[in-house]
């Protein structure tokens, strides 16, 4: 697969002064010096995050975890800026570690990826049958979303009628231990690549450009009067553009019908309705990155949309995967009907999860 960006793919940024959006309004221009202060503040941040995966030496799980999401956190951040801002840097510097911190980010999300699905499905499925056991893996934070989950079935008027119990229980376990065993070898198997990567030389590679980057940030001629509101104003733009294609009309309902349509058939292929929202969620990204690099304060409501657009794509990731464990041949009729229901269920959260960014959208100051 091609190296991409991070959180997928995302068009390219306009040349400031060509054909963009006008300069926002502000007291003064934002130069150059701000972008490097940015990007070296980031590049330290990666290296303290890794020395702090070496010295945590693998013995101490939540040590090890906490430092592979500050090297994803950096490097994200870093390559955002890199796409919003890459007619102010040096252009071939830009365009050769983007690819290489996207193979990083996305390597390392997988682990953690893999375990917060399987935690988010095994909690899903205690919800909706009463009969499954919890994972001990899961927090204090999910089995309240699990809570916050159940009061908010009870409390709409709108929602389906609940499947039943009777059925479900019956193959609820068996679909636990199903889902637990396919998603745990593949957290294993992603946890495997990520030390094979962090050991490889093209990670080392990655990290002395980033040591590189902690002392000089190559810009290019033209940021030297260049105002850095352009760029960034010019993705606010792509991103508003992105949400006024969404059917935010259609996810202003509390059920959309038409979405489970795809997932009940036999084919494999992606939800389509999913892959837009997922480029929302991207560019939302890169826009709070550059207001980051702007410094501009940060916007609560813009955040949340942000969270709701995170809650999409996990519930639709997991959908995807209830999906796929029910393709698994051989499995008895009750097994599949938990799966099925299960799947339903995820589902349903991926319409709860646009019908908050729609609210949040509309709430926030234009």
């Amino acid at each position: 697969m091609a190296p991409q960006h991070p959180e997928g793919a995302a068009p390219a940024p306009r040349s400031p002064g060509a054909g963009g959006p006008a300069a926002p309004k502000g007291d003064r221009p934002v130069d150059g010096d701000v972008l490097a202060a940015y990007l070296r503040e980031r590049a330290t941040e990666f290296l303290r995050a890794l020395r702090a995966h070496r010295e945590s030496g693998g013995g101490a799980p939540e040590e090890s975890a906490e430092a592979v999401r500050a090297l994803r956190r950096s490097a994200r951040r870093i390559s955002g800026t890199l796409h919003t801002f890459r007619p102010l840097l040096d252009t071939e510097w830009a365009e050769g570690l983007r690819p290489e911190l996207a193979w990083l980010s996305g390597t390392l999300a997988h682990e953690h990826a893999h375990a917060s699905r399987l935690e988010r499905l095994l909690l899903a499925l205690h919800r909706l049958s009463g009969a499954v056991p919890v994972p001990a893996a899961a927090g204090v934070g999910a089995r309240e979303e699990g809570a916050r989950g159940n009061g908010a079935r009870g409390n709409g008027a709108d929602a389906p009628a609940g499947p039943d119990r009777t059925n479900l229980t019956v193959g609820a376990a068996k679909a636990g231990a199903l889902l637990d065993r396919r998603l745990t070898l593949a957290r294993t198997r992603a946890h495997s690549t990520a030390l094979e990567a962090l050991g490889s030389g093209r990670f080392h590679a990655v990290a002395d450009r980033i040591a590189l980057l902690a002392g000089e940030v190559p810009l290019s001629p033209a940021a030297a009067g260049a105002d850095l509101r352009l760029p960034a104003a010019a993705a606010e733009e792509r991103l508003t553009d992105a949400v006024a294609a969404l059917p935010l009309l259609t996810a202003g309902h509390p059920y959309n019908a038409a979405a489970l349509v795809h997932g009940l058939a036999p084919d494999t292929s992606p939800q389509p309705q999913d892959a837009p929202w997922h480029q929302v969620r991207l560019l939302l990204r890169l826009h709070r990155y550059a207001r980051e690099v702007l410094t501009a304060p940060a916007e609560t409501r813009l955040e949340a949309a942000d969270q709701a657009l995170t809650r999409h794509r996990d519930a639709a990731e997991a959908a995807a995967a209830a999906a796929e464990a029910a393709r698994t041949p051989r499995i008895a009729p009750a097994t599949a009907y938990a799966l099925g229901v299960l799947h339903a269920d995820q589902r349903h959260e991926v319409e709860a999860a646009r019908f908050a960014f729609h609210h949040l959208w509309h709430r926030l100051p234009r």
